[in-house]
């Protein structure tokens, strides 16, 4: 397959790697390309500004989660159709899971995929030593395409010329322009009302300003045909959607709004492949259980953003105790599990009745909680693994939850990072909870089994003959 791509990586988190992959998008948009975002690593919120430019879903590529041949398999389904992929890189080029190797890295996937790196550095107050800078990146690790540099915070003309100079002394790594520093050009915050802004298209006046300063100093010309000596890759036997595809035989309802909207594109996509008709409801708003679903899906978000909204639709809550009560599969993470317990309390100190599916309490904190990678062993059978199973995810979330019966908590995981492990999550009949988000690629049995535990709640209920419990 013959793709033009490139990744834009950086020598340390906040070099600059987001502005310039958001400029570029833009720019190539304004030009009539369709443009596949990629991100390394399991975050939500580049993948969001990406799908936002592009109009294409953005997705995770991820090494250590998903495996090499998943990472294969999602870049040539998403880009198949695109005219140029511009994958993110993630913290600096070759960062990763340990400090010494390069796995999960930006390295580690440009490797995997043959993509030319485009490096963004940090050359503020800097002349002859951004060279040695360059120097280092490109002899760390050769077999990595570094194919051009980008130094960003640039004082002005003549002080990229001096950078430029020095780069191009000792090395041969070609440079693409520079970045200045703009101020009024700053990203919002990652999180709070990033979603709903970008939802609403509040920032296209930012990605317009990006996209033109991109145009005025960076060499676009260059980096497409940097991105089109990609080499050829090799078709790639599936090892996710394994043909054929299954019929829809089940209703997922999945919740998708301003408070629920972190999920990985290929688990849904998997759900849908082995036979769930997927069917999104806003919780936010109100709307209830669609009609005739057989299963549950919460993902992650912000509802300690929205916890006295969500408070407010007692229909809702009432619907989905029923169909707990009735067996409904029903899984939730981070903030779905959140919104699963019996109440939150925000950072006021104000509690907020949720949907008390879990006899736990969860209360937002003023420091991150926890962060990283995550494999998980189911400790009982679940809505996705068997006992002894594992998959991998990610963990990220302000909040601690405390059960009300701690002792008898049936907790769902064993869970295990680089800084500890312990148990984790809810798994109790039909329910499943827990704030690891889950990547489905990491194991092939978690969308299968879910979507099965959805066909028996389907065949139990029409044997039954029970009618829907609706919202009331």
């Amino acid at each position: 397959m013959m793709k033009p791509r490139l990744m834009i990586a950086g020598t340390h988190s906040g070099a600059g790697k987001t502005t310039v992959t958001l400029g570029l998008m833009a720019a190539l948009r304004r030009r009539g390309y369709q443009v596949q975002g990629f991100k390394v690593g399991p975050d939500y919120i580049d993948p969001s500004y990406h799908t936002a430019i592009t109009g294409r879903p953005s997705r995770n590529l991820d090494p250590w989660m998903m495996g090499e041949a998943a990472v294969r398999e999602v870049f040539h389904r998403g880009s198949d159709d695109c005219d140029i992929a511009v994958v993110e890189g993630v913290m600096g080029l070759f960062d990763g899971r340990d400090p010494r190797s390069d796995e999960g890295s930006a390295a580690h996937v440009s490797r995997l995929l043959d993509i030319p790196v485009i490096l963004v550095m940090d050359a503020a107050s800097m002349a002859r030593s951004a060279a040695a800078v360059v120097l280092g990146f490109q002899q760390m690790q050769p077999t990595v395409p570094l194919a051009g540099v980008i130094p960003n915070r640039v004082g002005g003309q003549r002080h990229y010329e001096l950078v430029e100079t020095a780069i191009s002394s000792v090395s041969s790594v070609p440079v693409f322009g520079y970045l200045t520093t703009h101020p009024e050009l700053q990203l919002p915050e990652r999180h709070l009302g990033l979603i709903p802004a970008l939802e609403r298209g509040e920032l296209e006046d930012l990605f317009t300003a990006l996209a033109a300063v991109v145009e005025e100093t960076i060499d676009v010309d260059g980096l497409l045909a940097a991105a089109r000596r990609a080499p050829a890759l090799a078709p790639v036997d599936p090892v996710l959607f394994r043909p054929p595809a299954e019929r829809p035989q089940v209703t997922v309802a999945i919740a998708r709004d301003h408070a629920f909207n972190f999920y990985y594109p290929e688990n849904l996509e998997l759900l849908a492949w082995h036979g769930a008709e997927l069917v999104e409801f806003r919780p936010l708003a109100g709307e209830c259980i669609p009609d005739g679903a057989d299963g549950v899906y919460f993902g992650g978000g912000f509802p300690e953003e929205f916890a006295d909204q969500l408070s407010q639709h007692n229909a809702l809550r009432a619907q989905l105790q029923r169909l707990a009560a009735d067996g409904m599969p029903i899984y939730g993470e981070c903030g779905g599990f959140m919104y699963l317990t019996a109440s939150l309390t925000d950072r006021h100190g104000q509690s907020h009745p949720m949907a008390n599916l879990l006899p736990a309490s969860v209360r937002m904190q003023h420091r991150l909680q926890a962060l990283g990678y995550r494999e998980v062993t189911a400790l009982t059978d679940n809505l996705l693994l068997a006992a002894g199973e594992q998959a991998r995810g990610h963990e990220f979330h302000y909040s601690t939850a405390t059960m009300d019966a701690p002792n008898a908590w049936p907790y769902a995981y064993h869970s295990q990072g680089l800084r500890g492990s312990g148990r984790e999550g809810y798994a109790r009949d039909n329910i499943l909870a827990g704030y690891t988000h889950l990547h489905f690629a990491s194991n092939p049995n978690l969308a299968p089994r879910f979507v099965a535990a959805c066909a028996a709640y389907r065949a139990r209920r029409q044997s039954d003959g029970k009618e829907w419990p609706g919202c009331e």
